[in-house]
Order: structure tokens, then sequence, then C-alpha cells
């Protein structure tokens, strides 16, 4: 899942300083479960909004809104009426939601109020782990299920550093060391030949070298 964390709300308000009118919009995936931009934060940064413009004594008129995803047509053509009538829309989802919002309206001010932080997974209730870099290239299956791209500190591919003690990572005591993770995931599996080969160099021309990438399933296209 996309994390991410909602902007602090001195940021917020000091983008919205000017404007009279403000849509603000939640996503119901990835950052509800993330808590920084579902149906319960929308609501609360919009009272946040009209609490402070209320203390300044200036006239505020705050929307909220929750589509089940920013990120698919079909269920942002629902703020289309809304949109029209205010001046600045508020995203509360990830940087590809803030994105297409800002391309189907093209006329509208479009400002972010989440910073995107990676994808990850819930480790235990409130705390997400990164898992994955996007980089487009997978190679997890020679290591156990354990990405050293980006699980590792370093990106080793051909670990370990020789810096870790007692299992943990040397940048950071704190984080688990990814090689001794690979290490004992391929004990366990019964593949720990694996190590035995060299890895190359990573090829990064499938990441971010090439500009934005594009996935196209011929089979679901129209």
């Amino acid at each position: 899942m996309i994390v991410g964390e909602r902007k602090h709300f001195i940021e917020i308000a000091e983008m919205l300083k000017g404007y009279g009118k403000v849509l603000v919009v939640g996503c119901g995936t990835c950052v509800k479960v993330c808590f920084a931009g579902g149906d319960k934060e929308v609501a609360l940064l919009a009272s946040q909004l009209k609490i402070a413009a209320k203390r300044k004594k200036q006239k505020l008129t705050v929307t909220e809104i929750t589509v089940e995803r920013q990120c698919e047509p079909e269920f942002i053509e629902e703020l289309a009426p809304l949109a029209a009538d205010h001046d600045v829309i508020l995203s509360m989802a990830c940087g590809a939601g803030v994105q297409f919002l800002a391309e189907r309206f093209p006329d509208k001010i479009v400002l972010p109020a989440v910073n995107t932080s990676h994808l990850g997974v819930l480790e235990k209730q409130g705390v997400f782990g990164e898992r994955c870099l996007g980089c487009g290239d997978c190679l997890i299956g020679r290591f156990g299920g354990v990405c050293p791209v980006t699980r590792c500190s370093k990106s080793l591919l051909n670990g370990p550093c020789g810096g870790s003690k007692d299992g943990k990572c040397e940048i950071d005591p704190d984080v688990k060391c990814a090689w001794q993770l690979i290490y004992d995931r391929l004990k366990t599996i019964g593949q720990l030949d694996n190590l035995k080969a060299v890895e190359q160099p990573k090829k990064w021309s499938t990441a971010r070298d090439g500009g934005p990438r594009k996935t196209v399933l011929e089979d679901h296209t129209i």
C-alpha cells in the first residue's frame, strides 16, 4: 500500500491563504488505512480550517468529501459539480491522486495536504514499514522474499556489509539487518546456495531513468 503522512497544519494553512472556498477531498483506500487522508482525517482537517478562520475572523467555506480512490476516473467524476464551485481543491491523497485531480480539473488549483512516504505494510498497529521501492525489476525471488534494495540501508545486492551487529543495521540499530533476514529466510527454505551467486549491478533502466513509467495491459485496454 502507499503510505503517507498529513502535512503540518501550518503548512496547509499557508498554502490556502487568499482562498475563500476550499474543497477538501479524501481518498478511501491507501491513505485511509494509514490514517492520513480518509473520511475521518478529512473531517478533522476541515474542522481545523474552519476554527482557524473563525479565530482570525476570516470568511472561509470548507466542503469535505471522500471518494473511493483518487487515482481512478470513475471515482473522481463525482467531484465535478463541487470543483466548479470552489476556489481550490485540497487533496488528501498520495502524489498520484493529487496529480490526477489536477489533470481532471485543469482550470482548478489543486494542492496536496499529504506527504507521500513509501510503499509499505502494516507491521503493527500504527506502524507502517517500507517494503518496496517500485524499481520495476523485482529481484526478491533470489533473496527469500526480502528486498535488499529497499530493506538494506545501503541497498547492497551482494551483502552483508560487515557492519551489522546482533542482527541489527549499523546505520540504525532499530532496523533489522536485511541480509540477516535474507540469510535466515534462505536457510529456512533450503536455498542458501542462492548466496553463492554474484549479483550483477542493478538495472535502474526500469526505475526512474527514462522518465514517468507506464504499464499497459493489452487484454484490458479499450
